[in-house]
């Protein structure tokens, strides 16, 4: 295999030049090739899921290394904390989250509820803050957390703020997945859905991505009125239906993304 010609598995189709450094790419790819199911991995793996050669790999993964990106044991692999300084580096430049932060923390203890917040990242939401009040998923939440946005109501909420054009190429490039019973597996009623979140300026999802669980998400937006990011509290449903979710914390939900909001306006 020819390295000059492989493609990063994932990676836009993009010819190296003075905009695209074919490398740099490799570099970040390697980077992402690492998650909680492959934390440490040998350099085979890391080839493998990047579609690089064993020596491309091998070159980047020691170039990482020697900046104290990845250390090594052994024949694997795994990634440092140092690794949280890019990530962190978006969170510090961005004003919004500075506002934000008080706020969910306010939220999220008078409704002794999670609070979070995420932005659209290609077909999924990415969470860049997270107020937790206690254990809501089987799955471990946090910053860096991606989840499909398709049938999350801060995804849906987020997907209500694009144009239709665009809309549509999400949804036709969504992989439908069942994740319970009650998930929305239909392309236009997950459309639909979408549009009244659109309408009403906020969005209600019901144990569609996990048993049990009950999501309100509500749009962050610019100067522009644009939406930027969404505001979401979730819940047990057994504790707090959807009906009490609407009735006691809904209000306070949009009180908080329009304070945030107005935050960012006044002070950027």
């Amino acid at each position: 295999m020819d390295e000059s010609t492989t493609q990063p598995r994932g990676e836009p189709a993009l010819k190296p030049g003075d905009s695209y450094v074919q490398s740099f790419a490799r570099g970040l790819s390697v980077i992402r090739a690492f998650s909680a199911e492959a934390s440490a991995q040998t350099l085979t793996e890391v080839a493998r899921r990047c579609g690089l050669t064993r020596a491309g790999a091998r070159r980047i993964l020691l170039t990482l290394e020697t900046l104290g990106y990845v250390r090594t044991e052994g024949r694997l692999f795994s990634l440092t904390p140092k690794i949280l300084d890019l990530g962190f580096a978006y969170l510090s430049s961005q004003p919004l989250w500075q506002f934000a932060e008080p706020v969910m923390q306010v939220l999220a203890s008078d409704l002794k509820e999670s609070c979070s917040a995420a932005v659209l990242e290609g077909q999924d939401i990415v969470y860049v803050l997270r107020v937790p009040a206690r254990k809501i998923m089987s799955v471990n939440l946090g910053v860096g957390s991606r989840l499909p946005a398709w049938c999350t109501s801060m995804g849906r909420v987020l997907l209500a703020g694009l144009p239709d054009a665009q809309l549509d190429q999400h949804l036709a490039q969504v992989k439908w997945q069942p994740y319970t019973q009650r998930t929305a597996m239909n392309l236009d009623e997950v459309r639909t859905r979408i549009l009244q979140a659109r309408m009403q300026g906020w969005c209600l999802v019901n144990q569609e991505l996990e048993d049990g669980l009950v999501s309100l998400a509500a749009p962050i937006t610019d100067r522009q009125g644009q939406t930027i990011a969404a505001l979401n509290i979730g819940a047990q449903v057994n504790r707090t239906p959807p009906e009490a979710l609407l009735e006691n914390t809904l209000p306070r939900l949009l009180d908080s993304a329009r304070s945030i909001s107005r935050l960012l306006q006044i002070k950027t």
